[in-house]
């Protein structure tokens, strides 16, 4: 059985929309207004107008098409702060009779309502034939209507409806009409031995989310893997080596030439009121923060204290490739009490971070991470701010009894990743910081976390965006909240203007897929406490002031007339399954009629519990071969610039974000969903939202065998990974 439904995506939104608002009328699609799937797969953001009847009855045969469009913005999908998407729509109209011939009419007007038409926003005026610019919605379902108007200024819709469209996400529908049939496994199903919580279960107690629907067959599902948690060997005998209490980082500064001793160690640490195995470099967690000067060597003397093979990974470091950390291709595995010297390099300024490259799904959630800062000579390369604050953003997952256990063969979780239900601020629950009325801050921000992609905001601070993986942006940029996926990281300024406590938070719309629904998720990841005594000196002016980068500005002014054109080379993002239990395939089937560009939260724990690599597959194609993941073999030199274009396949049975990192390199994203980026910062790693087209401009600098892959730790442990050659 393989990933895809077998739809067509030329009729995947007109079928849907008919079934949904009504038989499309005979004849009516004849030389149907076409979607530009490079702004996005057609299915998912680009729907079509059906006219109403009374329109067609008077002979007019009118077609239209609204384009559900990226605002611009410097992250490559737009949310609100409660993690709502935020579409611009766009549409194309032709065939519309004169408004008067409908009656006393002489304008069309554009209309977005929720479903139930408990709010009807107005969008524009709408042409008789040609292209109308509605601005933003900002609803999770919603409809677009167009109206016959008396006058162009009316606020609410009085004539009649001549097209209507509906969002694709209210395809999602409860489930319950189907039971999936069964509401169990069949008889004979191949995974019954694996189902039920018979006494001594360890996959027993895997929480579900607060108020979200689930079948019975979905929660007996248990994967075909063995259990691992920490305090066991491999082998299965207990750990018997040395456990040290977690502390927290330690700073670390290091001139040219310096060398750090860095071991991966059995820790004890305290979640709450539960007391936890885990790992930390030097026993910290997070790792030590390495903090040198741009352009400087450092020796790292690492040894391995654990039970896992593992070794370094320095992402986002554009160094040496034999120090680039990955088992198998750039070095052999560190094995238990051995060690290995990493010589590193750090030509670039920014915020970068260390973990482990074999079985990160383990070893990264358990710990094993740690920040890097590489100093600019540019003493005012970030500009003014009262103190500075590095925030490692992570997530647990916790059951009943501990941490819900790892899959000792393979991975767990390969579906959609291991999201966890405790969230984590360099390392523990509960982030506190006391500041000074009107204090600005410098928030350096890293998302380790397995899957989760957090929206960050602070609920009535200011922010603005300062800079990004590998360096500024070209100009700082005002921000309601922080879009930051899986290994991505920000620099953001905030400042704290009133007396009072301030909540970090991340706040995303969760899906329900049983009920066919959103509702709101809100974690408190901490809270800053602003005091009544004022900051000095007084920031505001400069923290008002928007700057622009002159540097970072004239160092991709170089790479400017590459960024248009047709791809060089692409890559499909895609998945397949394989023996999924009957429930599950069905329960698949009917969610794959939609998916939402941003999976927030994981409401589907055990269907996503039971999926290892036997049963899915997560895959890179190069659509010009047919090749995938570790087949595609490109290869580059030294100073190629390579347009590079994602996209997120649509006819899958799940679909999902990927958060795409490539080693070694360094790349500008110059669009997303054929909407050109307009302020840019140097990445390795980008968000490439569900059904989506993401154009990157790769710089070839570095010489080596590098890795691309999605830094969703079970993604990767499912296949999702390909390597390239740059030769010097």
């Amino acid at each position: 059985m393989n990933g895809r439904p077998g739809w067509k995506s030329t009729a995947i939104g007109l079928v849907a929309v008919a079934v949904f608002v009504g038989a499309v009328p005979e004849g009516w699609a004849q030389g149907f207004l076409q979607c530009d799937p490079d702004r996005g797969h057609p299915d998912l953001y680009c729907i079509p107008l059906i006219p109403a009847p009374a329109v067609l009855e008077g002979g007019a045969t009118p077609e239209g098409l609204v384009e559900l469009g990226r605002p611009p913005g410097p992250f490559s999908l737009s949310l609100t702060p409660d993690g709502r998407v935020r579409h611009r729509l766009r549409m194309r109209t032709t065939g519309l009779p004169s408004p008067a011939a409908l009656g006393d009419y002489e304008s069309y007007i554009a209309w977005a309502a929720t479903p139930a038409l408990g709010e009807v926003v107005r969008l524009g005026e709408v042409p008789r034939d040609g292209v109308a610019e509605l601005g933003d919605v900002t609803f999770n379902t919603f409809l677009v209507l167009v109206s016959a108007e008396p006058a162009g200024q009316v606020e609410q819709p009085t004539g009649p409806f001549v097209l209507r469209a509906q969002s694709p996400s209210m395809r999602m529908t409860p489930a319950d009409f189907l039971e999936f049939a069964l509401g169990s496994a069949p008889e004979g199903d191949d995974h019954a031995a694996h189902m039920g919580a018979a006494e001594g279960d360890p996959w027993a107690g895997v929480p579900m989310p607060p108020g979200v629907m689930m079948l019975p067959a979905m929660m007996a599902l248990r994967p075909s893997v063995e259990a691992w948690e920490p305090g066991r060997r491999l082998d299965g005998s207990p750990w018997e080596g040395e456990v040290v209490d977690a502390r927290p980082r330690e700073l670390v500064r290091l001139a040219d030439g310096d060398s750090l001793s860095l071991d991966a160690v059995y820790v004890r640490r305290s979640i709450g009121d539960r007391s936890l195995l885990g790992y930390g470099f030097n026993g910290q967690i997070p790792g030590p923060l390495i903090w040198v000067s741009e352009d400087a060597t450092i020796t790292v003397e690492f040894t391995n204290r654990i039970d896992w093979p593992t070794a370094v990974h320095w992402h986002g470091i554009r160094l040496d490739n034999r120090f680039d950390g990955v088992p198998g291709l750039t070095q052999p595995a560190v094995q238990p009490g051995e060690s290995f010297t990493y010589e590193i390099r750090f030509p670039d300024p920014g915020l970068y971070w260390y973990h482990p490259h074999h079985r990160e799904d383990v070893q990264q959630d358990l710990g094993l991470a740690g920040n890097m800062i590489v100093e600019s000579p540019d003493e005012d390369y970030y500009g003014p701010a009262h103190r500075e604050e590095v925030v490692m953003l992570d997530d647990l997952l916790l059951g009943e009894h501990g941490l819900v256990p790892f899959g000792l063969e393979r991975a767990t979780h390969a579906l959609m990743g291991r999201f966890g239900n405790t969230m984590l601020v360099n390392g523990a629950p509960g982030y506190e910081l006391a500041v000074t009325r009107g204090e600005v801050v410098r928030f350096f921000f890293t998302n380790v976390s397995n899957t989760r992609t957090f929206n960050l905001s602070f609920e009535s601070a200011e922010m603005k965006l300062v800079g990004g993986d590998v360096g500024n942006f070209e100009r700082e940029e005002a921000i309601e909240s922080l879009l930051i996926a899986p290994a991505e990281r920000y620099v953001v300024h905030v400042r704290f203007a009133e007396t009072g406590t301030v909540r970090l938070l991340n706040r995303v719309q969760g899906i329900d897929h049983i009920a066919g629904r959103f509702f709101p998720e809100v974690d408190t990841l901490g809270a800053v406490r602003v005091g009544k005594a004022p900051a000095d000196p007084d920031l505001g002016d400069s923290f008002e002031n928007l700057r622009t980068h002159d540097a970072v500005l004239a160092d991709i002014d170089a790479f400017r007339d590459r960024f248009d054109g047709p791809p060089d080379l692409e890559l499909e993002l895609d998945m397949s399954v394989q023996d999924v239990p009957l429930a599950v395939d069905r329960l698949m089937r009917v969610d794959s009629l939609y998916f939402h560009p941003l999976e927030a939260s994981g409401t589907m724990p055990m269907m996503n519990l039971m999926a290892t690599p036997e049963e899915v597959e997560w895959t890179v194609r190069d659509p010009s071969t047919g090749l995938v993941n570790e087949a595609i073999d490109w290869r580059f030199s030294v100073g190629d610039v390579v347009r590079l274009r994602l996209t997120s396949v649509r006819e899958t049975l799940h679909q999902m974000q990927h958060p795409v990192h490539i080693h070694g390199q360094r790349f500008l994203v110059v669009a997303v969903n054929g909407t050109p980026t307009q302020n840019l910062a140097w990445k390795d790693t980008v968000l490439v939202p569900a059904g989506a087209t993401v154009d990157l401009l790769l710089e070839i600098s570095n010489p080596g065998r590098w890795m691309l892959h999605c830094h969703i730790a079970e993604h990767l442990e499912a296949g999702m990974s390909m390597v390239f050659t740059v030769s010097p």
